[in-house]
């Protein structure tokens, strides 16, 4: 094995977040200099037809010259989502008597859409 590969397995501190299908691992992590960084890592399962399962991760690695950007702006954004949405979970997922709503713009464009196909008489061609 690599001594990258083994630096990689060695958590110094960690925390785990589950959330339904997805598992976020946030983990410090020791550079070769022995300076620390983050790793976030999402995990998510999927589950085959057979019943079989496989997960797909993907990895963030934030180093300590990005933690206050990473933070402000992952503050601004939380900020934003509650402020714009509030804490309320709001989707199909989570709710079994959720209607998606269109809007009169889109109800029309259909109906537009509709409207400008004709019947054609296979006879005629």
């Amino acid at each position: 094995m690599r001594e990258h590969d083994m630096l990689e397995k060695e958590e110094i501190f960690s925390k785990v977040l589950r959330a339904g299908r997805r598992t976020y691992f946030f983990d410090v992590r020791a550079t070769r200099a022995d300076d620390y960084y983050i790793t976030i890592t999402e995990s998510k399962k999927f589950t085959e037809d057979d019943g079989s399962f496989h997960f797909k991760k993907h990895k963030i690695y934030l180093y300590k010259e990005d933690f206050a950007a990473f933070a402000e702006i992952l503050d601004d954004m939380t900020n934003y989502v509650l402020s714009q949405k509030g804490e309320e979970v709001i989707s199909e997922r989570h709710q079994k008597d959720f209607k998606r709503e269109y809007s009169i713009d889109n109800r029309m464009e259909e109906t537009a859409k509709a409207a400008s196909f004709t019947d054609v008489d296979f006879d005629d061609i």
